[in-house]
């Protein structure tokens, strides 16, 4: 009886020292204390009671200590499943940091192939994908988004395990799914249920990303600017929340205001000039020429638009806010250079604010704008006449659109414009 009361005793005095050494500060002494675990361990010693403080000395980057601690575990996963839980959060955090630092390496060194996927090494990931935090994540969905499947039916299988993430709460999250399901959507036939189901799917998440702060909204204009330029029909329906608000900031603006465009078809066309019209009455002038330049990117975007289109920068042209005005007439000549001789009616109301203009980029595309049309306007020789009296003044751009714009006068009617030609070169 006192021999075994003695080893009882003795048994708790061991465990007991263990334990202190386990929770020890330095590293070296815990590492010796895992060691003497697996030692009493292998003897068949019961020291199933350090779980938890063998389990707290995992969080190292010593590997040594890594692997002895796994041995551990790996003991006593079948005889004590409720404490081996305990670990799995920590093992599937090493998965993401694993994953993180070979894509990291794999980055960098491309033909090391380091990061062998197969479909048994995505199973496993797609598994981890459940468990680890929200930065993991991260890390193993933009892993997964470098790997290319077999197959339309292996795509397929990631891509219902990769969904349920579009409604995480972090945005980075969903961005990183969205990233996944947008390669793989490639590899699966445009015409099934799925696919269409899957377009349907990517919307709301997207839609959601705007209602969060403007740094947040910037980050996924800007990842939504790349996805609409690739598929377009995800967002065709949504073109309303990229409609731009007062308070927005501006670089919102301009890139909502970019995503429009991009959105822009016959079909929404009245909602969209309504509001560019309107935008180009706001006091940011910076806001306001991209808004113009906008109308004319939908013109040219949507030719049966053009001429609603023309029509909104004329509206613009009357209100004589001289920044407007010049900016509109920028516009108009890019549109007669895709749609040649079809506006030339509203050339008359163009030359009525040639006065106004003071920006090279407004004067040289008026100046080509008269040269283009030379045939079309009876005082087009009197009107190049008047910018070639300042000519040394003139920005390089005019002055080349202005020699180029002579040319073309004297080749249309060379009787009454060698005069013209003459002094012009004798001034350049």
């Amino acid at each position: 009886m006192t021999d075994s009361k003695y080893f009882t005793t003795n048994k708790k005095g061991e465990i007991f020292e263990l334990k202190a050494e386990l929770n020890n500060e330095k590293k070296e002494k815990r590492k010796e204390a895992v060691k003497k675990v697996i030692a009493a361990m292998t003897v068949g010693k019961d020291v199933s009671s350090l779980f938890p403080d063998v389990v707290n000395c995992m969080q190292t980057d010593n590997l040594e200590l890594k692997k002895l601690v796994y041995l551990y575990l790996m003991n006593y996963a079948k005889s004590q499943p409720d404490m081996a839980i305990m670990a799995v959060n920590s093992f599937v955090k090493v998965v993401a940091n694993a994953v993180a630092a070979l894509s990291e390496i794999s980055e960098s060194h491309p033909n090391s192939n380091l990061l062998d996927l197969n479909p048994q090494n995505i199973n496993k990931l797609l598994t981890a994908l459940n468990e680890c935090t929200e930065w993991g994540q991260i890390f193993i969905l933009d892993c997964l988004s470098n790997y290319n499947p077999q197959d339309d039916r292996e795509a397929q299988s990631i891509c219902k395990r990769v969904t349920p993430w579009l409604s995480h709460a972090n945005s980075a999250v969903v961005l990183s799914a969205v990233k996944v399901l947008m390669k793989f959507m490639e590899l699966l036939p445009k015409e099934s249920d799925y696919y269409n189901m899957l377009l349907k799917k990517l919307a709301p998440p997207l839609v959601t990303l705007l209602s969060g702060e403007p740094e947040v909204q910037y980050v996924a204009l800007r990842n939504i600017n790349l996805i609409v330029q690739k598929r377009p029909e995800i967002l065709k329906q949504e073109i309303k929340v990229f409609f731009v608000k007062y308070n927005d900031p501006i670089y919102v603006k301009l890139e909502k205001l970019d995503i429009m465009i991009r959105l822009a078809s016959q079909a929404n066309i009245a909602q969209v000039l309504a509001e560019l019209k309107e935008y180009a009455t706001e006091v940011d002038v910076d806001f306001v020429r991209k808004a113009v330049r906008a109308i004319g990117r939908y013109a040219i975007k949507v030719e049966q638009s053009a001429e609603r289109c023309v029509s909104t920068l004329l509206d613009l042209i009357q209100t004589k806010v001289n920044y407007v005005v010049q900016e509109a007439i920028v516009v108009i000549r890019d549109i007669f250079r895709k749609y040649p001789n079809k506006y030339e009616s509203i050339i008359a109301t163009l030359c009525e604010n040639l006065d106004s203009l003071d920006e090279p980029d407004a004067r040289a595309a008026m100046i080509w704008i008269v040269g283009e049309y030379a045939e079309r306007i009876d005082n087009a020789d009197e009107l190049l006449e008047s910018f070639l009296e300042g000519f040394h003044d003139e920005s390089t751009q005019v002055q080349l659109t202005l020699l180029t714009a002579i040319v073309k006068l004297f080749l249309k009617k060379p009787s009454e414009t060698q005069e013209l030609v003459q002094h012009c070169f004798s001034r350049s």
